[in-house]
């Protein structure tokens, strides 16, 4: 961290964000930009140089890897960055957190999240609402559910997050989640509420004491009540929890009520012949996404996961291997993607856990060495073959690649999904400019990375 944010006067905020993983809080700064809010989202706190290069936007962002992080980090890391946001002044203060709400009470807890924001912002309760529609997730009577390629499940029936490695989801009703994370009292807003009038169902969850509102989001009306509710009772709901749901939700209110113009259509940034793709995801999604990209004028390159429970030497030995691969192959005309994992099984996998258990190595370490080691073999990429667009698959993948490649902010460019458009990185070293797409491990299309390698762009 470089310091305190700078106050700035220039334009009035709408909204701040503070992310728990990097494709979140890139997914919160599109959701804005393309609705014709001007958004930047920062990778630390800025400097003086750095934010005044951004001095015209209507709502900040600062991303982070909290949600890989337990409570003793949170309470050492998180203080700094709300704070900074704080001072800026915008009536919101929204702390990013996962659509499917990845979260436990040892790793990523959004309770924790929730107690500490509220020491930086006091609010008399603070609105908690995780589905997003237009991404497939959707929260009714406080259960949430989250769609696949093979249809929408209830979260503890998730085929993915059901049995997810770090964040297994054993419970769809969220509030009873969070007992474990919080003991702070809580309440639900549900859809009959939203469909009818909310603000009883809100003044009497305040009145019997409830600091936490879990609320419904199933479609526009639901989601438009949503954001109503937020928006007119900012001053004493000041500090929220959610994922890029809030946004959508404040945005339909927004529109509605005139305080920001009907978005005007963004292009596709046209085509390139070639990209560059690194992916720490294990998700079942990205393996399917891979196997198309490889079949469709992509250079599949394994890097070998296990490499990062040894030393430096054998690790930068397999970086070294890797980058040369992906190097030969852009020098044929194909777009490299280096890849740690093809889904959640298989040798690649079997390996690192073979490797890890004998290390006797923090997950979270390894899993950070992952990102780390993908983001130099990206670097190494981008410079040798004069490659200027590129992805980052993998939600902790991307937070540690894009500190490898030292960017400082993130600006929309185009769309693609939900959660994962086409957008221009800003740094101080030859990555200025780049364009990348960062992407959750669960989100996009079979074709995502040939959509990223055409331009992007609204189908």
């Amino acid at each position: 961290m470089r310091g305190p944010m700078p106050g700035r006067a220039e334009v009035a905020l709408l909204i701040a964000w503070y992310g728990d993983d990097f494709t979140g809080s890139a997914a919160v700064m599109e959701a804005l930009a393309f609705a014709g809010v001007d958004a930047v989202l920062f990778t630390g706190i800025p400097d003086v140089a750095t934010i005044a290069r951004f001095s015209g936007c209507q709502a900040v962002g600062i991303a982070s890897t909290a949600r890989s992080h337990g409570p003793q980090w949170m309470e050492e890391n998180l203080e700094e960055p709300l704070r900074s946001l704080d001072r800026l002044g915008a009536p919101l203060l929204h702390y990013k957190i996962c659509s499917t709400f990845d979260s436990a009470a040892d790793v990523g807890s959004v309770g924790k999240a929730i107690e500490i924001g509220l020491e930086v912002r006091p609010a008399t309760a603070v609105p908690l609402l995780t589905a997003a529609p237009q991404m497939r997730r959707y929260q009714a009577f406080g259960h949430l559910f989250a769609g696949t390629y093979d249809g929408v499940f209830r979260l503890d029936r998730h085929p993915v997050m059901a049995s997810h490695p770090v964040t297994p989801m054993n419970e769809a009703d969220l509030l009873k989640h969070l007992v474990g994370q919080t003991s702070l009292p809580s309440a639900l807003i549900d859809l009959e509420a939203l469909w009818s009038d909310p603000q009883p169902r809100l003044d009497a969850a305040i009145g019997a004491g409830a600091k936490i509102l879990s609320i419904d989001s199933m479609e526009e009306t639901s989601e438009r009540a949503a954001g109503r509710l937020i928006w007119e009772n900012r001053d004493r709901l000041g500090f929220v929890v959610g994922s890029q749901g809030i946004e959508y939700a404040l945005l339909r209110h927004w529109q509605a009520t005139g305080l920001i113009a009907p978005p005007e259509a963004t292009p596709s940034a046209g085509a390139v012949d070639r990209i560059a793709v690194i992916s720490g995801s294990v998700s079942p999604m990205t393996a399917a996404q891979l196997r198309w990209a490889g079949a469709n004028g992509f250079a599949l390159t394994a890097f070998d996961a296990a490499a990062v429970c040894g030393n430096d030497d054998s690790l930068s030995t397999e970086e070294s291997r890797v980058a040369a691969l992906a190097c030969e192959a852009a020098g044929r005309g194909l777009s490299p993607l280096v890849h740690s994992a093809m889904g959640t099984e298989g040798e690649a996998v079997s390996a690192f856990r073979a490797a890890l258990g004998q290390s006797g190595m923090a997950p979270e370490t390894a899993n950070r060495r992952i990102g780390e080691a993908l983001g130099r073999i990206l670097d190494r990429i981008l410079i040798e073959t004069g490659i200027r667009r590129a992805v980052i698959s993998g939600g902790d993948t991307s937070g540690h690649g894009m500190r490898q490649l030292k960017l400082d902010a993130l600006t929309a460019l185009s769309p693609t999904i939900p959660g994962a458009s086409l957008c221009t990185a800003y740094g101080n070293g030859p990555h200025d400019g780049l364009q990348i797409a960062l992407k959750g491990g669960q989100m996009g299309s079979e074709d995502f990375f040939g959509w990223i390698r055409d331009g992007g762009g609204a189908r």
